[in-house]
């Protein structure tokens, strides 16, 4: 792999993001990490990456106000150079019953996590097709990609939403050798969830057929394995780990 090979990874300040970054940065990747409140979290991930021998810089991306908030990833590509991984990562989500939520939430919710992530791949794929190489494109979606979340519409129409841009981009891309899949995380030990790996214990969640949820790392593998040279015929699928949720979705138990 070519020394300067960039992957950008969205929110990579904790959490998945952050775990995504350290597993690309381990392929190969200089890292592109963004944030948009926990600054001292980027600097961190940065200087995990330098700490595996790979370049880094943050700036934050502020996704809720467009199409202003993505330009930061176009000065991320300035200052690299290139781009050829672009990870979506960041993300919103409120709860809301269907007859409670109000407009102005379904709006944000949709500007964080559909509208944020196509402009950003927007911005990418065009720099990619400039460099003729091809790339890749990876967006973090949920199992809500494919089941809704109880009291959660706007948050499950925006991933279904995602998981269609993302067939959408897969086709127009191929030609440019841009490969776009996502990956559907079930529950995930992370800060957002008030867990770290550490609780991923066996028994921790009965309800799902694993009983715990799932690590980090076992999110940012399958990306990194989407972003690798093994990954070559592999474009428009959704990638959903779960622990077997999606076998028994558990949320709707008892719902009437």
């Amino acid at each position: 792999m070519a020394a300067n090979k960039v992957a950008v990874v969205t929110a990579s300040d904790s959490g998945i993001g952050k775990r995504c970054a350290l597993f690309l940065a381990k392929g190969g990747y200089d890292i592109g990490v963004t944030w948009h409140s926990d600054e001292k979290g980027a600097q961190g991930t940065v200087k995990e990456v330098e700490a595996l021998g790979r370049k880094a810089i943050a700036v934050q991306l502020d996704l809720s106000k467009l199409p202003e908030g993505a330009q930061a990833l176009e000065t991320l590509i300035k200052q690299f150079g290139r781009i050829d991984v672009l990870v979506n990562n960041a993300g919103m989500m409120t709860k809301d019953a269907f007859l409670d939520v109000k407009l102005e939430d379904w709006r944000a919710i949709f500007t964080v996590d559909v509208e944020g992530a196509f402009l950003c791949s927007q911005i990418a794929a065009r720099k990619m097709v400039e460099q003729g190489e091809g790339g890749r494109i990876v967006n973090i979606t949920s199992v809500h990609e494919h089941s809704p979340l109880p009291d959660a519409s706007a948050y499950t129409s925006a991933k279904h939403a995602l998981g269609g841009l993302t067939k959408s981009m897969a086709l127009e891309l191929v030609k440019h050798n841009i490969l776009v899949n996502s990956v559907a995380p079930g529950a995930i030990a992370t800060p957002m969830n008030d867990m770290s790996d550490n609780d991923a214990k066996p028994g921790s969640m009965p309800t799902i057929p694993l009983t715990r949820p799932g690590k980090t790392e076992e999110i940012a593998s399958l990306v990194a394995w989407l972003c690798s040279e093994y990954a070559t015929y592999t474009t428009g699928q959704s990638f959903i780990v779960d622990g077997g949720f999606m076998l028994v979705n558990p949320q709707f138990a008892g719902l009437k």
